[in-house]
């Protein structure tokens, strides 16, 4: 049982969020069909012929992201080694069960379960769709998931640094794998890696750079209290904003396919609940503290739907069926993440108290306020 007073509390947007989310989808539904126009005009714009990065996306999730960025210190990844074994879990499940669970499953799915009813050619988009939404694992919304589960703070943050630096490397030739096994779709691998460069390379080294750059000049204490928080208004403008051009550029296939926004959702709860649960029952099996196992397991549950959404853009376009599949993991995200938390809470007796040694100290100034960051974030709206 939770004490009272240790229950983590979120400000008006996060803990709202299902409320934002569903608000944004019906006046990004109401854009699309009332102003056509204006909507395909910003879906035309691209960053030079043939690389098929949205400018206005590109710039909305770089808002987004750039601040989720400056959280990341490199520097706690050295202290991972006397304890690895939640971090090599999550990194098992991420990269080496994930992606190709959810292939399976797609395929299971959309390729013959739901085939009579989406036919061949939408059976290949959700397969490509909810590949490219398994292979880009959470690195923002993690931390919101951890902070309600009372999560190690620095381990969390190393998770997600990690996932950062493989994804580099990983998501561009898994998505390339897959799409071409499990579907009829080719995959543009330049597009692809444009994509990961665009997303999340130009992002993260200006994050990294920027917060190496503060600390030094005006310190730890001041970049983590003065000068995050002013980003976190910038960042959930950016997010909704994000999602009122995602739903505007889907505004047909949400009306019209609304059917397939189900079945697309039946395959992408099964993964969810899946990831989460390998993850949480290997973190106890191997004795990981509660503290390192219930963020590992959110890691593994949720995604990195910017990234996807944004890849399957600029893979088949914005009016695809795979970018419809990669916003139908927007939709379920929330609620399903809130649930999967609530499991993690009334278990935390299935595992043992933590100890000094079981999780890596973190590096001077890392994320040392991001909980009251969290928690007090409203006040900066």
């Amino acid at each position: 049982m939770v004490d009272s007073s240790e229950i983590r509390r979120l400000n008006l947007f996060e803990r709202y969020l299902s409320l934002w989310v569903a608000l944004c989808m019906i006046v990004g539904v109401g854009l699309g069909k009332l102003a056509p126009g204006l909507i395909d005009a910003l879906r035309r714009l691209e960053f030079g012929g043939g690389s098929q990065i949205n400018v206005p996306i590109a710039v909305l999730i770089w808002l987004m992201i750039y601040p989720m960025m400056l959280k990341v210190d490199f520097a706690s990844v050295l202290g991972v080694g006397k304890r690895p074994k939640g971090l090599l879990i999550t990194c098992f499940v991420n990269w080496l069960v994930k992606p190709f669970s959810m292939a399976l499953i797609g395929y299971v799915f959309f390729k013959h379960l739901f085939f009579p009813w989406i036919g061949a050619e939408l059976a290949d988009q959700y397969v490509a769709g909810v590949i490219i939404l398994a292979a880009a694992p959470c690195t923002a919304m993690v931390f919101v998931w951890s902070y309600l589960t009372r999560g190690d703070a620095a381990y969390t943050l190393v998770q997600v640094s990690v996932n950062d630096l493989l994804m580099l490397v990983l998501f561009a030739p898994i998505v390339t794998l897959l799409v071409s096994g499990a579907s009829a779709l080719t995959v543009p691998f330049m597009v692809l890696v444009y994509a990961v460069i665009c997303f999340i390379v130009i992002p993260l080294a200006a994050g990294v750079a920027t917060r190496v750059w503060l600390i030094r000049s005006r310190g730890a204490a001041w970049f983590e209290n003065a000068f995050l928080p002013r980003f976190h208004p910038v960042a959930v403008l950016a997010l909704l904003a994000t999602l009122v051009l995602i739903f505007a550029f889907q505004a047909d296939n949400i009306t019209g396919r609304f059917f397939h926004v189900v079945l697309i959702a039946i395959p992408i709860l099964i993964q969810v609940y899946f990831n989460s649960s390998l993850v949480y029952g290997l973190m106890k099996l191997f004795g990981v503290p509660h503290g390192v196992a219930a963020p590992g397991a959110l890691i593994g549950a949720s995604n990195f739907f910017e990234l996807a959404v944004a890849t399957a853009i600029a893979l088949y376009g914005p009016d695809s069926g795979a970018a419809l599949a990669t916003v139908v993991g927007v939709l379920v995200e929330v609620p399903v993440m809130l649930s999967v938390c609530a499991i993690c809470n009334r278990t935390r007796g299935w595992f043992p108290a933590a100890s000094a040694e079981d999780c890596p100290a973190p590096a001077p100034g890392c994320c040392a306020n991001w909980s009251r960051f969290l928690a007090d974030g409203a006040a900066h709206h």
